[in-house]
């Protein structure tokens, strides 16, 4: 025969706990492309509320930190993916002449369109020019 303490104690919902590698897999499932969170989170029988406090847990932590995300996801060697490479310009007598830049504005008024090219160099003076004949 059961008390009164001891029913309650047996009526009672105990938290469910789920193991770093559990939340790290259903993460990787929900940044997949394309793939709903509700859906994974009804998949595994938990609440997407759950499940989305765990991906902002992730993103919060940053990849690198989550222990148990990296326990899973496959190492990549970054020194072995960077191959740096010397910068060279070609070397050809048109190339060493120095290029000159120019501001380029487009002017409509009135249906009379006008095409102005200013010297960078003088970047000042165009805006000067421009004020006024904005106004």
């Amino acid at each position: 025969m059961y008390t009164s303490q001891e029913n309650e104690s047996l009526k009672r919902r105990r938290r469910r706990t789920h193991s770093p590698q559990l939340k790290a897999e259903l993460v990787l499932q929900c940044q997949q492309v394309g793939v709903s969170v509700a859906a994974v989170a009804m998949e595994h029988g938990i609440n997407p509320n759950l499940l989305r406090r765990w991906l902002t847990e992730h993103e919060r932590l940053g990849q690198h930190q989550h222990a148990a995300l990296a326990s899973i996801t496959p190492q990549r060697d970054v020194a072995a993916q960077f191959i740096a490479l010397p910068l060279t310009r070609a070397q050809s007598p048109e190339s060493q002449a120095p290029v000159e830049q120019f501001i380029m504005i487009d002017l409509q008024r009135n249906g009379l369109i006008a095409s102005v090219r200013w010297p960078i160099g003088q970047a000042q003076q165009c805006a000067a020019w421009l004020r006024d004949v904005m106004r």
